[in-house]
């Protein structure tokens, strides 16, 4: 009797044991994938559910939005300057069936495909577009892995390049490749405002020319000016024309006299 009653406990203990190993919690965010003797059943979750062992086996997939940082890779643009690039990759997965079905390890397969995409998309560009253009590499990038990663169920959300890193050499051209560029420009920029001064300074003279009080006038404002300086001695040059005025007037009036 003591036999009996010790194997029954032991069965109903193992029985407990197993109803317990049986029982499976999914968080709100997971799904588990359900395999009957090594077949697909079905994908359960969130909950409670029931996996009976020996029988069925459950994996359990993530569908949060997953955060992968690309190491950094060395890339060789299209005008042959060599960079350190990193990104970060924003995914999900979509179907949890496909992303355990399709491939092997999700994961390590979306890193290794979201390196190889990085070389081959930055390569077939210069370093000015990788520097300037990052919105649209980027969205170059997420799209070519999105497409690729549709297979498996799974959804890339976005991609950011983080760093390009130069060499110290290649820093130092592109800063003296930047001065002479704004050199450049100021030699440009001051030769259109010396062009536009001369222009200036003709329709003056065209003016002065037709109207010789005009003249006039600015030599007594240009003494103005000038008698407004700290200066010892002024040396003015006079026109002759109108030295002739000053003289005729002299004379007239010595005459009245």
């Amino acid at each position: 009797m003591i036999e009996v009653a010790y194997s029954a406990y032991s069965l109903v203990l193992l029985a407990v044991l197993i109803a317990f190993s049986a029982i499976r919690i999914l968080r709100e965010y997971e799904r588990g994938v359900i395999f009957l003797l090594g077949r697909f059943w079905k994908v359960k979750g969130p909950g409670l559910i029931i996996v009976i062992p020996l029988i069925q086996r459950m994996v359990r997939v993530d569908l949060r939005t997953m955060v992968m940082d690309v190491p950094e890779q060395d890339v060789i643009s299209r005008d042959n300057v060599s960079v350190k690039v990193n990104a970060v990759v924003y995914y999900r997965v979509v179907d949890a069936k496909r992303a355990i079905i399709e491939v092997e390890n999700f994961e390590f397969a979306t890193s290794q495909l979201a390196q190889t995409t990085l070389r081959s998309v930055l390569g077939q560009h210069q370093l000015d577009e990788m520097l300037a253009e990052r919105e649209r590499l980027n969205d170059d990038i997420r799209q070519i892995l999105d497409d690729q990663t549709d297979a498996w169920g799974i959804k890339v959300m976005n991609v950011e390049l983080k760093h390009v890193d130069l060499d110290p050499s290649m820093i130092r051209a592109i800063a003296k490749e930047a001065e002479a560029e704004r050199l450049r420009r100021a030699k440009v920029i001051t030769a259109e405002g010396e062009a536009q001064a001369a222009d200036n300074f003709l329709k003056a003279a065209e003016v002065l020319h037709q109207r010789p009080e005009a003249m006039q006038i600015r030599y007594l404002t240009a003494l103005h000016e000038i008698a407004n300086e700290r200066s010892s001695t002024i040396v003015f040059p006079m026109p002759l024309d109108f030295m002739g005025k000053l003289s005729s007037t002299a004379s007239s009036d010595s005459e009245v006299k």
